[in-house]
């Protein structure tokens, strides 16, 4: 077994490089001259705020100008506890000033729920520009007075003030580290790729949004904690809004999603003006520079950061790409023989018999004077596999979105077991046991195969249980980036990430698209073991009749809304209202 996929390594090396990292910054403290060690805390109070700007911004994808109005609320109630003489000392007052920063980050986060891009920038753009007034006003406690900010006894000179602050800097990345590889960090990831696809894996939405605004501001907190203690006196000059949009873009050029590069932007961030005033130019021009590094990395759709991971990483993708991507187990070629004579599926009459893992009544949905479905009732017995057909615009995708819970508003009643879901979110159904995958790609590409299983399965696997599953579908091994295969193997990906949750209903909507002919018939050898094997029923969705007809026992065919046919497929795909459906495809029926 390689090194790096032993569970020991995995566990130890992050506090290994933390090791590291503060034993250099213990040379360093003592080497450095006295002028560069206080620039070197500010490179650090600037990485940690960027490190928290990598998770908002890098990892969920959403827009946040106001990453120093968090720094300041850190600073202020560090000030203000230590004027208070509060118990604990500067340590306790940084944490406490952390978790206020991320509460407010909370708040600030809340419009993130309903609103992107652009119009969520002038939000939190708009709320630093309201914090800077506001700061400017009150002044932070203290510093009419000239009441000091106390450094703990340990650390009261600047040296040994930065080996703290290199202390600090190493327990925030490794808090990153795991967060990023666990499941909130999966969920930033999927919610900044679809919002959707994040939603039917059964994680909410919301949540993800929230926590990641809430550990961003957190360490934007504890960065404008330190900087407290290092200036001793803050003052609203430090945290300005211009100040927080340069911030944001050496995030956003360097790649602050990843830990390496945010201790780099903090480089940059004290770098670049002290070297414009080595030079005789005014250090304002610095935010000129940030501004030209960050319109090129928007306008390339990349970063240093993820630039440099891809040339590394590239030999590891090679042999991804050439990997034999069939789908299909050695230990299935027969049924692959089978299958390319398009055998008939044939009914599992125990499964039949069974208890209905989903009845439908009466579905109805409409968009103005528009019925997408008409009265469309139906029963999928438990461990069963049913195919779902019929025309373009026959109303498949909108059964879909209403059964799952991304179209409420509908009439009719549907049941997953005995629970009727009225009125429940496609998450909470998700956790229910009803899963669905979609035609579009909603596999986010930031995570590894691995990591995208254990995030949708939604329960703890052994890396043997996600080994199992990848190698029924014939998936890349989990180590694999999802960036580095095609779309098709990502819906191979998405479909064997569902298998391993264990649902009791899974609705795959075209899952053969993107497929090469091979891939297309060892897939459907794997969906007809399905029920048997995993103890799931299916419902599949898809206009290639050869495969519907070599995998699915049963049918119901929609058309303009209203079920035309339903039953076993030899009758159903003989009804004559079937076959005038499909004037267009009736060679494939005979």
């Amino acid at each position: 077994m390689p090194l790096a996929d032993r569970p020991w390594f995995r566990i130890t090396w992050p506090f290994a490089v933390a090791a590291v990292g503060i034993g250099v910054g213990a040379i360093l403290s003592s080497a450095l001259p006295g002028y560069f060690v206080f620039l070197a805390i500010s490179a650090v109070t600037a990485a940690i705020a960027i490190l928290g700007l990598g998770i908002v911004t890098g990892s969920a994808g959403m827009i946040a100008l106001c990453q120093l109005t968090f720094a300041a609320v850190g600073a202020w109630i560090v000030s203000l506890l230590n004027v208070m003489q509060a118990p604990g000392g500067f340590l306790v007052w940084l944490l406490l000033g952390g978790i206020a920063a991320g509460l407010v980050g909370i708040l600030v986060g809340l419009p993130a729920l309903r609103l992107r891009g652009v119009n969520l920038a002038v939000v939190t753009l708009g709320f630093a520009a309201a914090a800077d007034v506001t700061l400017v006003q009150i002044q932070f406690p203290g510093s009419a007075d000239g009441t000091a900010v106390e450094r703990p006894e340990m650390f009261s000179n600047d040296r040994e003030f930065f080996f703290l602050s290199i202390i600090v800097l190493a327990a925030c990345a490794l808090g990153v580290f795991f967060l990023q590889r666990g499941r909130w960090g999966a969920s930033w990831k999927a919610v900044a790729f679809s919002e959707r696809g994040t939603a039917a894996a059964g994680q909410s939405v919301r949540s993800a949004k929230l926590t990641a605004f809430a550990v961003s501001a957190a360490l934007g907190g504890i960065s404008g904690g330190l900087l407290a203690g290092q200036v001793q006196l803050p003052f609203a000059s430090s945290f300005t809004p211009l100040q927080s949009l340069a911030l944001y873009v050496l995030a956003i050029m360097s790649g602050a999603h990843l830990i390496d590069m945010a201790i780099f932007g903090g480089l940059l961030w004290v770098l670049v003006p002290e070297l414009l005033k080595r030079w005789g130019v005014p250090q304002d021009w610095a935010f000129v520079v940030f501004g030209v590094l960050g319109v090129q990395a928007l306008t390339s759709g990349t970063n240093l950061g993820q630039g440099i991971r891809n040339l590394l990483y590239r030999r590891a993708d090679r042999r991804t790409a050439n990997a034999a991507l069939t789908a299909l187990p050695p230990d299935a070629e027969s049924d692959a023989a089978v299958i390319t004579t398009t055998t008939t599926a044939t009914v599992d009459e125990a499964a039949l018999d069974g208890a209905p893992v989903l009845t439908v009544q009466g579905l109805t949905v409409q968009f103005g004077a528009l019925k997408a479905l008409d009265d469309v009732s139906l029963q999928v017995p438990a461990a069963s596999i049913m195919g779902l057909i019929g025309p373009n615009g026959a109303g498949k995708s909108t059964f879909v979105d209403a059964i799952s819970g991304f179209l409420p508003q509908h009439d009719g009643r549907v049941l997953l077991g005995d629970r009727d879901l009225a009125g429940l979110s496609p998450t909470r159904r998700a956790r229910l046991g009803l899963r669905r995958t979609f035609q579009q790609d909603r596999v986010p590409p930031a995570l590894t195969v691995g990591a995208y299983v254990r995030f949708v399965a939604r329960r703890r696997l052994a890396t043997a249980d996600i080994d199992e599953v990848l190698a029924f579908f014939g998936c890349p091994p989990a180590r694999s980036r999802l960036s580095s295969v095609d779309v098709g193997t990502r819906r191979l990906v998405e479909v064997a990430a569902n298998v391993a949750a264990r649902p009791r209903l899974l609705i795959l909507d075209e899952p053969a698209a993107g497929l090469s002919h091979e891939e297309h018939l060892a897939l459907a050898a794997r969906l007809r073991e399905l029920p048997s094997r995993y103890g799931v029923a299916l419902i599949i969705i898809e206009h290639d009749l050869d495969l519907v007809r070599s995998v699915c026992p049963t049918l119901t065919v929609l058309d303009f809304g209203r079920v035309l046919a339903s039953g076993p497929q030899a009758e159903v795909l003989a009804n004559p209202d079937v076959v005038k459906a499909y004037m267009g495809e009736t060679e494939l029926l005979t």
